[in-house]
């Protein structure tokens, strides 16, 4: 992936850290990950507005998105908008690599040394389809349609239905490609009372803007219940899928009831060769972290604080935080305008799920918690000191260099389950520098003792053995180095 540099927002140092020098080095988008589908919900009490994207290619005549709906929309509740909206969501909450760099501990900085840089940084800113219908209506399908819109390049249906083969039936005689196996997931939500919300492209405006790629729809509803229907999306699929959920709630964290919101691993020091790989690292992570919770849990991957007051949105931003507009276009329609400026709270979650029919037998059924704590996806360089290390400061600091960057492997191979057998020499790297005396201790390789809790590595004992296996390999291999050579 390609590195991209950007300075963070400046924030308040200490004199015993005025060196805090972290950057954005790479971030892990939502293109990592194949078959994802987007979702923008915005919920405010009852009332909540949903703006869906797919990754839907091929011919758009052959598109179509039936989405199960609590109530019949009016036209007012629909509404296509910029495919923008997204990208930048993505970018700014996506996971993040930043780097840092370690003093020179040969350096004894004087007072003037520690007050200027603090005090700049503490300074700085931071109509075919109609005679289709009226053929079909002949048979007795026990559907109705309860409204008819044409928005933006869409025809919309808001349909109704008594059982899901006749709901099934009249999908298919109106030219929608429905899958074979729609119907034993379309009765629930007949059961359930719900309706259908039922788009496809029409061809005519579809040109007329220009032919570009198909734009997201938005619906807005009152309803009681929180949720998101996935089930039918599952119909047609020959694997797992991914869905990025973007949540703006008034309280604080959106997370799912009917399945565990679990953080994926964060704030880990990881070595430096991961800023050339940190897309496919992430991927890797995720997928460990999703096999490891049994397939069957919805990860946080962002959560903060992005009302309009706050000026600290993320350590660091990998994109401009969302702006009114955005706000507005996403329907988070509770920030208002005073004559000193827009203000209202507002909570942004980033929710990644992996979901399969026999791991995800349920819809998502989401609620606002009160929880206000800030979290990110968020991955660690650390770039030694440029020194000749020649006090014993540097000499220290070599030998705990080593010891880190060994654990900076153990970490890497941990998170992803990769082997880290082609990296023994990384920890070395620095021991050229050590003096004679001291080089008897430079190929010390430390144990690993692995982070617990949500925001650390699986504790699995095959994860263990993995470890003890590479170090011992890591351990052979050095031996053999250090064999003198054969005497003739």
């Amino acid at each position: 992936m390609k590195k991209i540099i950007s300075t963070v927002s400046a924030m308040a140092i200490a004199y015993s850290s005025f060196g805090f020098c972290g950057f954005y080095v790479a971030k892990a988008d939502t293109k990592l990950f194949n078959k994802t589908s987007q979702v923008i919900i915005a919920r405010n009490g009852d009332h909540s507005t949903i703006t869906m994207s797919s990754d839907f290619e091929g011919d758009v005549k052959d598109f179509a998105m039936v989405v199960p709906v609590p109530v019949v929309l009016e036209q007012k509740d629909i509404k296509v908008v910029d495919r923008i909206l997204f990208d930048k969501l993505d970018a700014y909450s996506g996971p993040r690599l930043v780097e840092y760099y370690d003093q020179d501990p040969c350096y004894a900085p004087r007072y003037y040394d520690y007050m200027v840089p603090a005090m700049a940084r503490s300074n700085a800113g931071a109509a075919e389809d109609d005679i289709v219908m009226d053929s079909a209506a002949k048979k007795d399908y026990g559907v109705t349609v309860e409204a008819k819109y044409t928005v933006g390049e869409y025809d919309i249906l808001i349909l109704s239905a008594k059982e899901s083969g006749g709901l099934y039936d009249w999908l298919s005689d109106n030219g929608y490609k429905v899958p074979d196996g729609a119907k034993e997931v379309l009765d629930p939500y007949i059961t359930g009372g719900m309706k259908f919300f039922v788009a496809k492209v029409n061809l005519d405006n579809y040109q007329n803007n220009g032919a570009v790629p198909l734009r997201p729809l938005q619906i807005s509803f009152n309803s009681p219940k929180f949720m998101l229907p996935i089930r039918l999306g599952m119909a047609n699929a020959d694997g797992p899928q991914d869905l990025i959920v973007y949540a703006f709630s008034k309280t604080g964290r959106i997370e799912t009831t009917n399945y565990r919101t679990v953080p994926v691993p964060t704030g880990q020091n990881v070595p430096l060769f991961v800023a050339d790989e940190f897309g496919s690292f992430y991927k890797n992570l995720y997928n460990k972290a999703w096999k490891r919770e049994n397939q069957n849990t919805v990860f946080l991957e962002y959560a903060w604080d992005v009302s309009p007051q706050v000026t600290s949105y993320c350590d660091p931003c990998t994109g401009p935080p969302p702006m009114l507009d955005d706000f507005q276009q996403a329907g988070v329609d509770w920030v208002e305008n005073y004559h000193y400026g827009y203000q209202g709270e507002v909570h942004f979650t980033r929710l990644h799920i992996t979901y399969a029919r026999n791991t995800f037998p349920q819809d998502l059924m989401f609620e606002e918690t009160p929880n206000k704590e800030n979290f990110q996806a968020r991955y660690v360089i650390t770039h030694p000191a440029s020194s000749d290390f020649s006090c014993d400061a540097g000499q220290d600091y070599l030998k705990e260099l080593s010891k880190r960057r060994w654990n900076e492997l153990w970490t890497y191979q941990w998170l992803t389950g990769n082997a880290v057998t082609d990296h023994y020499d990384y920890p070395a790297e620095y021991n050229k520098f050590l003096k004679k005396e001291n080089k008897k201790t430079g190929d010390f390789i430390p144990p690993f003792i692995p982070p617990q809790g949500n925001n650390g590595p699986d504790g699995g004992m095959m994860s263990i053995v993995l470890s003890f296996l590479t170090l011992a390999a890591v351990m052979f291999t050095l031996s053999r180095r250090r064999q003198p050579a054969a005497v003739a």
